[in-house]
């Protein structure tokens, strides 16, 4: 199995097809396995590589527990690794903090970035009212895995329903704080990814219940020269339900960083 020893952890990654290489950075409820629908199609012109965040799938996290923190400077030193000088990404939710984390602390090195379901950082105190209303609401209050996926996902496809779910199962545990937000942040990434030399997609489920698409808007709304799509019919993990849809928008948005 290929493991990279970066940043004190061994770090499990593949790398698929030749050609610009493109990072999928997966979501909390996934690891490398995730991105099955997407790396056959995208690997016939790019050079994909995925990879499990430490703490997901099979890394795990160093002596020195660094968790999330760490997650962008995984990344740089697998890229490194590997003799990558730059790339583009591809990130889901969590994901997100890692693509975004890891293309402002590396200037040059990303050539374009989708954020999936993720604001990337990307908040003012309107998008924060949203985040708070939604929390509060009903749907807001549901377990993450039972707002993960449309609602009408496990009737419709059952069986990738269940091969969702134990994709995720395969994850180590975790703190409950794992992704915990530190207290009293009010930072936000709009600004510098406005000003970043790279283009910026975002990409929202039009039945996203973790993060809602008019969340997504305003985020697109707050980056200057940022494009936004919209997947119809597809809940948080767009990339898994609605494959087809996703993989032409974002094959689209990637060309044109080539």
């Amino acid at each position: 199995m290929p493991y990279a020893s970066v940043n004190g952890i061994e770090l499990y990654y593949e790398s698929h097809g030749e050609g610009p290489a493109v990072v999928f950075a997966h979501g909390a409820g996934g690891n490398s396995l995730s991105w099955w629908q997407q790396v056959p199609f995208f690997a016939r012109r790019f050079r994909c590589i995925t990879f499990d965040h430490r703490a997901f799938g099979r890394s795990r996290d160093g002596e020195a527990k660094l968790g999330r923190r760490a997650f962008h400077d995984d990344l740089r030193d697998l890229l490194d690794l590997l003799g990558i000088d730059e790339a583009r990404v591809v990130a889901q939710s969590m994901g997100g903090r890692t693509a975004v984390g890891f293309a402002l602390r590396n200037p040059g090195r990303c050539r374009g970035m989708v954020l999936a379901g993720t604001t990337g950082g990307a908040v003012d105190d309107g998008v924060r009212d949203l985040q708070e209303a939604h929390r509060g609401s009903d749907l807001g209050r549901l377990p993450l895995l039972k707002r993960a996926l449309a609602p009408a996902f496990a009737d419709d496809a059952p069986d990738r329903d269940f091969l969702y779910r134990s994709i995720a199962r395969l994850n180590p545990p975790r703190a409950r704080d794992f992704l915990a937000p530190v207290p009293g942040y009010r930072g936000s990434s709009a600004q510098r990814l406005a000003e970043a030399c790279f283009p910026i997609l975002f990409l929202v489920g039009e039945h996203d219940a973790i993060t809602p698409p008019p969340i997504i808007e305003r985020c697109h709304r707050a980056v200057a020269g940022s494009q936004l799509a919209i997947i119809d019919g597809a809940g948080h993990s767009s990339y898994f339900e609605r494959p087809d849809s996703f993989n032409r928008t974002v094959l689209e948005f990637l060309e044109s960083t080539v």
